[in-house]
């Protein structure tokens, strides 16, 4: 059963960081691109960040780039979301994803999600 489960996320203050995870099992990791997509109250679902099935090409959103770092560790079959310099604008539900394709931004590309985890900045 192919799964993807988030977690790292929790209550930060605003400048402060955060790490998140996203294990994945039951699917060969390597062979899929691999996003980072949020959602906050009242708002759609947006794409923060993804990284190719090689690891090589990573992509950002403008409102996260220079403070966010996405990396993947193939061998254990984990995605990770490095995030520095949080902004309470920042505060969503977290959710990676996985597709059998190219690193893009858009949702609707992807086929697997993991349930999300709750990221706060506020002080």
């Amino acid at each position: 059963q192919l799964q993807l489960v988030e977690s790292g996320g929790g209550l930060v203050q605003p400048g402060g960081s955060l790490r998140l995870s996203c294990a994945t099992s039951g699917f060969t990791l390597s062979s899929y691109a691999v996003g980072w997509f949020r959602q906050a109250p009242g708002k759609e679902r947006e794409g923060v960040s993804c990284i190719s099935s090689s690891g090589i090409r990573t992509y950002y959103a403008d409102s996260v780039k220079g403070r966010f770092t996405i990396s993947r560790d193939n061998a254990k079959n984990t995605v990770y979301l490095q995030m520095n310099s949080l902004k309470p604008e920042d505060t969503a539900v977290y959710y990676c994803a996985a597709q059998f394709g190219s690193c893009r931004l858009r949702a609707a590309e992807y086929d697997y999600w993991g349930q999300g985890t709750q990221v706060t900045v506020s002080s």
